[in-house]
């Protein structure tokens, strides 16, 4: 079956390969792909420079729907037929206090679909029976596709930070996860502002018509702190949810929120940044970084998306055959639309 590998590390070396078809092993699920989105850490696998273990040769990709078309020996959770979608974190210990406690996004040996195992970018993918989740009939493809990132939204959201009804939530970072943040943050009753620059002029609209938050902005144009202060009589935004990856939407967070409110820098740069760090003591806030998700995450994801309490599909605006990758890839890094697709092809 054809398969996106990264065949080699360093810069590059992705290509379109002849890979073989996988067979469910005991407790595993074997899972025909349907839907699969791009993430900007499979840019980062494309230029090497993510400190997630890569181990190539290896298939790409992570976030996808799809359908179980076997199971392994033992696999008595799900059947052919089944419509599911799946967690990253392929391997961990299960044994330190990090996985004990439920936290096994951190777990030391942690290896992670489409990074160390054989990932999405293909016809089918094997994964462990407790890493799957099955979808409501109800839910698209398309939508589903879209919990991982969605539950990494969820993690940040209720795991690392604090939002109660009536707070101000300002979310850096126009991209899919900004949006999904935004939308989160309004799911759980905050106003929010949606962030973004001249390049999202597109996304601001879109979002404005999906009704996903309550105001938006861009930061080259408008006077954010005027904005902001407007919103929350001078106080500052609540909540700062950092999508952007960037040193100057980090700084601008930090500017904007109050005394002692909850910053989450979500955004990955891929490289070293410089912020004031003076200013997390000087406000007392409570910052804190977000690493991929958790099981909690997936069942808050899973639970949004069946509730309608998130709109993904929107988010869509482009489906790719795996074997246009470099387009579409190009496409992702360039911001030309929103969230990007690579779909299966026949052999």
């Amino acid at each position: 079956m054809k398969a996106l590998v990264k065949y080699a590390a360093g810069p590059g070396n992705m290509e379109i390969r002849d890979v073989e078809e996988p067979v469910a092993a005991p407790g595993q699920v074997k899972i025909r792909i349907v839907e699969a989105g791009i993430c900007g850490s499979d840019l980062h696998i494309l230029h090497s420079d993510i400190a997630i273990p890569v181990r190539p040769p290896v298939t790409t990709g992570h976030e996808f729907s799809g359908v179980v078309e076997s199971v392994g020996e033992g696999v008595t959770n799900f059947k052919p037929g089944d419509r599911v979608v799946s967690e990253t974190a392929y391997h961990y210990c299960g044994k330190c206090d990090y996985c004990r406690d439920g936290f096994y996004n951190l777990c030391v040996e942690r290896k992670t679909l489409g990074y160390w195992f054989n990932g999405i970018f293909t016809k089918y993918t094997v994964v462990p029976e407790d890493r799957v989740h099955k979808i409501a009939d109800h839910v698209d493809f398309t939508s589903a596709a879209m919990t991982e990132p969605l539950a990494c939204v969820c993690h940040a959201v209720y795991d690392q930070c604090k939002i109660v009804a009536g707070d101000f939530v300002l979310v850096v970072g126009c991209g899919a996860i900004g949006i999904m943040a935004a939308q989160v943050a309004k799911a759980s009753g905050a106003t929010v502002l949606l962030a973004g620059t001249n390049i999202d002029a597109d996304r601001l609209k879109m979002v404005k018509e999906m009704g996903a938050c309550d105001y938006t902005a861009n930061v080259q144009v408008d006077d954010m702190k005027a904005l902001v202060e407007g919103y929350t009589r001078g106080y500052g935004a609540d909540v700062v949810l950092e999508c952007s990856g960037s040193q100057s939407g980090t700084n601008m967070g930090l500017e904007l929120i109050r005394k002692r409110g909850y910053f989450t820098q979500i955004g990955l740069a891929g490289r070293k940044i410089e912020f004031p760090i003076e200013t997390i003591c000087y406000k007392e806030l409570h910052f804190s970084g977000s690493m991929g998700s958790r099981n909690h995450s997936w069942r808050k994801a899973i639970q949004l998306i069946e509730n309608g309490l998130v709109n993904l599909k929107p988010l869509v605006t482009a489906k790719y055959p795996i074997d246009q990758w470099e387009e579409a890839f190009d496409a992702f890094q360039n911001k030309k639309g929103c969230k990007i697709f690579l779909l299966p092809i026949d052999d």
